[in-house]
């Protein structure tokens, strides 16, 4: 990766490139959640390179990606042609417009994620769902890397998360992480409710990939974890959000 993408990294995140049990397993967490809706107008509020439109459009509903980077908009749109270049701050789309939307690992990046957060319940439907993925502030390492010395460290970083709030967003200035009470925050006030909320580790389909059998036994036993009050240690967040009027 040379140094322009390592900038893009820190700024974007990285986006799916290769489909695997990972990203299988989110896709299964969102059809579960989503019902019907998946069958009806669908958002993908950040979609990156476009594999979750892809897979979202299998189900017959009426799908479209928005992703703020250009390069990544115009490589999402070779496979999906319901791509559309903007910020998730000011979403282009009127009010009631969707019946789904997929924020997966995306305000995290954002420049104003409260404003992120209601701009996607503005454009959902009453009775539409908002599927969001996130990173947990009690996993122990920073997936972003980091800023060391005023230069940025790409990589899997121990403890930071785990610094107080001031100390870890020096040296992680670009990404932010979350405990449960700061995604309740996000949505104070607005017109939702509570599906559901819950902590998940990864697939760590890399391990797997180069270890074998331990990776595929590491997977088991933290997932496994996600049942015990350990789940404070996962990586992500995932709330599922239904808007219940206007």
């Amino acid at each position: 990766m040379n140094e322009r993408n390592y900038e893009k990294a820190a700024l974007r995140g990285e986006p799916s490139y290769v489909w695997r049990a990972g990203q299988e397993r989110r896709l299964k967490m969102v059809l579960d959640a989503a019902g019907e809706r998946v069958t009806g107008r669908v958002l993908e509020n950040g979609c990156g390179v476009g594999m979750y439109v892809e897979k979202l459009s299998a189900y017959g509903g009426d799908v479209i990606g928005l992703e703020y980077d250009f390069e990544r908009a115009l490589e999402a749109h070779v496979n999906s042609p319901h791509i559309t270049n903007a910020a998730g701050e000011h979403l282009p789309f009127p009010k009631g417009a969707f019946d789904l939307i997929l924020s997966h690992e995306v305000i995290e990046h954002v420049q104003d994620d409260r404003t992120a957060i209601a701009e996607m319940v503005r454009a959902l439907r009453p009775g539409g769902r908002l599927m969001l993925f996130c990173p947990n502030r009690g996993y122990p390492f920073e997936t972003h890397g980091v800023y060391w010395r005023g230069e940025y460290r790409f990589g899997n970083i121990p403890l930071v998360n785990w610094l107080p709030r001031a100390w870890r967003n020096r040296v992680a200035p670009h990404v932010r992480a979350y405990w449960r009470r700061d995604v309740e925050r996000l949505f104070g006030n607005l017109p939702i409710r509570v599906i559901e909320q819950k902590i998940i580790f990864g697939a760590y389909d890399n391990i797997i990939a180069r270890f074998g059998g331990f990776g595929r036994a590491m997977r088991v036993v933290l997932q496994f974890l996600e049942r015990t009050p350990l789940k404070i240690l996962g990586l992500s967040h995932f709330w599922v959000i239904e808007k219940i009027g206007d």
